[in-house]
């Protein structure tokens, strides 16, 4: 079947034109984040993964200058960080900032807090501006179990695709003749140990 005419939603996450966004990981605001720590460590493991593989790992945090950093650990994984005012982060040049890291990413796979704020609103906009989109649903958190539900029903009825983590690292890997595949199986393997 040709790529060009399958539906987005029948591809698998591709890793050729792509890119991992991480969206406002802020170390103040985790604490409050129902499941929060499962959220990072899925991140993490999103962002090592993506750096093993050699695609570029971008990441937001919401008015550092009052909220903070993003978690130590997450922030040193990303390429960049943008930070940003607005809860779309398009709004405070996503966009370009994207297309300087990987000029070919065409899909963006993310992941991000608060699932029904600045992670709704800047998947929002990456959709306007043409992006296909993955959200990786275990990855993102919200304050309100509900909220994140609400946010992921919204999402994908927005044309964004709902994944899980380790459905995007089989679907970036493809087959286990990938060259990378046995340093990507021990990431997978130790996934959720920490």
């Amino acid at each position: 079947m040709d790529e060009a005419l399958t539906p987005f939603a029948l591809r698998p996450v591709g890793r050729r034109q792509g890119l991992l966004l991480l969206v406002d990981y802020q170390q103040r605001l985790m604490p409050a984040i129902h499941g929060g720590a499962q959220a990072v460590a899925e991140a993490i493991f999103l962002a090592r993964l993506a750096r093993l593989l050699g695609l570029a790992v971008m990441g937001t945090e919401q008015n550092p200058a009052g909220l903070g950093p993003n978690v130590a650990a997450l922030r040193e994984l990303c390429d960049t960080t943008l930070p940003k005012m607005h809860f779309d982060a398009c709004r405070d040049g996503l966009v370009p900032a994207l297309r300087a890291a990987a000029p070919q990413a065409r899909e963006v796979v993310v992941a991000g807090c608060e699932a029904h704020v600045c992670l709704l609103q800047t998947v929002l906009g990456l959709r306007r501006a043409g992006f296909n989109v993955h959200v990786v649903a275990d990855a993102c958190g919200s304050r309100c179990a509900q909220d994140h539900g609400l946010a992921m029903r919204r999402l994908e009825g927005a044309g964004a695709v709902i994944v899980g983590a380790e459905m995007v690292a089989f679907e970036w890997l493809e087959a286990c003749t990938d060259a990378q595949f046995r340093p990507a199986l021990a990431l997978i393997k130790q996934r959720g140990l920490g």
